[in-house]
């Protein structure tokens, strides 16, 4: 591209350039009833409050952001102001010391009580131990008998 028809564009924009800055310069006012009242609507009730509506609130009740009279606050002490203190260890301390305990079968009954009633929710209960199959005789009974029928004791001479 040429310088010329650079220039011949930034000519054209000039205009549209020089308009923004201006509306950024202004300061921004409440708008006065003549332009509030194009923007109010063709019916007659109401007129009024909408144009109180649309203009704000003029005079000392309207509120102004300032600065003056606020303490500058640091971000660190807002975090910890908002997070609050943990209980955690008192907590903690105040269980363990507790000398009373549950028995067994009151856990199992809470246990069982707060598990679901859908079978994936139930552990699997723990197999019965098989117990050893007892004999109706002693060992030493076992001993006279070995004694009787053989006349001596079988296990020894092994």
């Amino acid at each position: 591209m040429s310088a010329s028809l650079i220039r011949r564009g930034l000519e054209l924009l000039s205009d549209d350039i020089k308009d923004v800055s201006k509306e950024k310069k202004k300061k921004q006012k409440t708008p006065s009833s003549a332009t509030v009242m194009e923007l109010v609507s063709t019916k007659r009730q109401g007129v009024t409050r909408q144009v109180k509506r649309l203009q704000g609130r003029l005079g000392p009740g309207k509120s102004k952001a300032t600065v003056k009279d606020k303490r500058i606050k640091s971000a660190v002490e807002e975090f910890r102001k908002k997070q609050g203190k943990s209980h955690l260890s008192a907590n903690l301390k105040y269980f363990m010391e507790n000398s009373c305990k549950a028995t067994d079968s009151d856990t199992m009954k809470i246990l069982s009580h707060n598990s679901g009633r859908q079978s994936r929710n139930h552990p699997d209960r723990p197999a019965k131990k098989a117990k050893e199959p007892q004999s109706l005789f002693t060992e030493e009974e076992f001993q006279q008998f070995q004694i009787e029928y053989f006349g001596r004791t079988v296990e020894e001479k092994q």
